[in-house]
């Protein structure tokens, strides 16, 4: 059996501060939360601990203390991806006001996607609008 993705570990020197702001922008709710490790889970997995099998229960995020800050570009990233039915924009411009920024790391003027940091520096994208 394959493994499971069981989590993507996020280095912070604060790691509430940054738990809780992709909690808000995610929806996702602390599993855990103390000064050293804050853990993260989409609202619906408790529900799916107990009703899927091992491998299909969907990661967390886990956040650890760290003494040094971020230096340089991710060597990994997410990718977010609205639906169809959201407003894109709109989406950006919240996670801009919840304390993201806009950066250029290189993508095409013309790029489908839009690469933003968190407030620690880490790079993910918000993809064009999909329907699953």
């Amino acid at each position: 059996m394959p493994l499971r993705w069981y989590s993507t570990v996020v280095e912070t020197t604060d790691t509430r501060a940054l738990a809780g702001w992709w909690a808000e922008a995610l929806g996702w709710q602390f599993a855990h939360a103390s000064d050293e490790e804050c853990v993260l889970v989409p609202p619906w997995a408790r529900e799916l601990v107990d009703r899927f099998e091992f491998h299909q229960v969907p990661p967390g995020m886990v956040f650890v203390r760290v003494e040094h800050e971020k230096t340089s570009k991710n060597r990994l990233h997410w990718d977010f991806a609205p639906h169809t039915s959201d407003d894109r924009d709109a989406e950006i411009d919240r996670l801009v006001a919840l304390g993201a920024t806009v950066v250029d790391v290189g993508q095409p003027a013309d790029a489908s996607w839009t690469v933003l940091a968190d407030p620690d520096g880490n790079e993910f994208c918000v993809l064009s609008s999909r329907e699953y």
